[in-house]
C-alpha cells in the first residue's frame, strides 16, 4: 500500500451538489420583499431590498446564476410595481433600472472572480506537476525497511514549497534525504531539484556521509552561483537538510543533520529525539569544506521506526498560537506497533485536528521502519526489489 501524494485542497468554485441549499436563501428573500411591500402601506416601498438577493448569490455561486437571481429580483420588483398600478411612476422606474445596473454588474466582477479562479487552479496544477516531478514517490520498501511518505499542501493553495525528501538503495544498506528549501515558488523547486539530483547521483557511491555533506554544498554552491540565480534571493537562499545512513545488518544508523529539525526514534512505544551532538550549518551558507562534518550515530533495531519530517509539522499552530508538539504527541496517537503508513496517517490527521485544517508552510513527513527477519520473508523482498526497478 502506498501513501497518496496529499494535494493541495482546491477552490472548485460553485458547485449545484454543495450549494443547492444556499440557492433558497435568495430565493426566499425575493419572495418574503415581494410578499411584504405588496402588503405595505402605499407610502411603504420596500422593493429596494431586492438588490440583496444577487448580491448576496455573487458570494457563493457562479455569474450565470447571480444573473438568474437579477432577473428574478427584477421579476419581482415588476410585479410590485404591477400591483401596486404604478409601473410608469419615475420611482419605480427608477427601482427597476437601478436593480437591473447593480445586477449586471455583479454578476459581471463574479465572472472576472470565476476567469481568476480558473487560472489560478490551472497555475496551481502546472506547479504541482512540477514538484511531483522532482518528488518522486517513495517505493513502499527497501531492503529491510517499511517506508512510507506524506506530503500535506499549506493552505495557501497558490504557493508551492521546497520540502524534499529522497531514499537511494546501496550495497550495503539504504540512504535517505530531508530537506527544506527556505522560500516559496519556482525558485524553491528549482533549488530542490538541484539538492535531490546531487543526493540521487552521489549517494549510491556510498562515500562517508561526511564527504556526501560536502559533494552536496559543493553542487549546492555552484547551483546558485549561475548568473540566473544572482541576486538578493539567491544570496539568501540555503537548505536544511538532514542525511541517514540505515546499514542493512547492523541495528543502528546514522545521521549528519544541516540545520534541519532533529528526527525522532520509536522504541517500544518511546520516543527519542536523534539530536546532533553539533549541527552543521544548513547547506547552501558556507563554502565547501572538504572533510564535511561528523555524523552522529544512534541504535535502530528491528520494530523501531525513524519519523523524519520538516518544519512545517513543528510549526503548525492552533487557534492560540501554540507550536504543534510532535514528540509530545506521538506517543499518545501512535498505540502499539504500527506499520509506517498507519502512523503517518494518524499523525496526519492529529495535525489537522491541531491546526484547525490550515497549515501556515508545506508540511513532509517520512516514517521508516526495521522490520524484523519474520517480516522479510522472500515474497516481501522479491515485492520490495520489484518496487526499486
Amino acid at each position: 500500500m502506498r501513501v497518496p501524494w496529499s494535494s493541495p485542497r482546491e477552490d472548485t468554485g460553485w458547485s449545484w451538489q454543495s450549494n443547492r441549499g444556499l440557492v433558497a436563501i435568495p430565493i426566499v428573500l425575493v419572495a418574503m420583499i415581494t410578499v411584504a411591500d405588496v402588503l405595505s402601506p402605499p407610502e411603504v416601498h420596500l422593493g429596494p431590498l431586492l438588490v440583496v438577493a444577487p448580491a448576496l448569490t455573487a458570494s457563493f455561486g457562479s455569474a450565470r446564476l447571480t444573473a438568474l437571481i437579477g432577473l428574478l429580483a427584477t421579476a419581482a420588483l415588476f410585479t410590485i410595481a404591477a400591483v401596486r398600478n404604478s409601473i410608469l411612476t419615475s420611482n419605480h422606474e427608477s427601482q427597476l433600472v437601478a436593480l437591473i445596473v447593480i445586477s449586471a454588474f455583479t454578476a459581471f466582477f463574479c465572472r472576472l472572480r470565476e476567469r481568476h479562479s480558473a487560472e489560478l487552479r490551472q497555475v496551481r496544477s502546472v506547479a504541482e506537476a512540477a514538484q511531483r516531478v522532482v518528488l518522486q514517490p517513495l517505493p513502499d520498501r527497501i531492503g529491510p525497511l517499511s517506508v512510507a511518505f506524506r506530503y500535506e499542501a499549506a493552505a495557501d493553495q497558490a504557493r508551492i514549497g521546497g520540502d524534499l525528501y529522497a531514499a537511494v538503495r546501496t550495497r550495503h544498506g539504504t540512504r535517505l534525504l530531508i530537506g527544506d528549501v527556505r522560500g516559496k515558488g519556482l525558485m524553491a523547486v528549482d533549488d530542490a531539484d538541484l539538492l535531490l539530483g546531487a543526493f540521487r547521483s552521489a549517494a549510491h557511491r556510498e562515500l562517508p556521509l561526511g564527504a556526501l555533506q560536502a559533494e552536496l554544498e559543493a553542487v549546492v554552491g555552484w547551483g546558485l552561483a549561475q548568473p540566473d540565480r544572482l541576486g538578493p534571493e539567491a544570496e539568501e537562499s540555503f537548505i536544511t537538510a538532514a542525511l541517514v545512513d540505515i546499514p542493512d545488518h547492523e541495528p543502528r544508523l546514522s545521521i549528519l543533520n544541516s540545520g534541519h529539525p532533529a528526527p525522532l526514534r520509536l522504541h517500544d512505544g518511546r520516543v527519542t529525539t536523534l539530536a546532533p551532538h553539533q549541527s552543521a550549518p544548513p547547506i547552501g551558507v558556507l563554502l565547501p569544506r572538504a572533510s564535511g562534518a561528523a555524523p552522529d550515530v544512534f541504535p535502530f533495531e528491528p520494530g523501531d521506526t525513524l519519523l523524519l519530517y520538516t518544519d512545517g509539522v513543528t510549526e503548525a499552530r492552533d487557534a492560540a498560537g501554540r507550536f504543534y508538539p510532535l514528540a509530545d504527541r506521538l506517543p499518545h496517537v501512535v498505540a502499539g506497533d504500527v506499520r509506517p503508513v498507519d502512523l503517518l496517517s494518524v499523525l496526519r490527521e492529529d495535525l489537522l485536528v491541531h491546526s484547525s485544517g490550515a497549515l501556515g508552510d508545506d508540511a513532509a513527513m517520512v516514517a521508516v521502519r526495521r522490520d524484523s527477519p519474520a517480516d522479510g520473508s522472500p515474497r516481501r523482498r522479491a515485492r520490495s526489489k520489484k518496487s526499486l526497478m
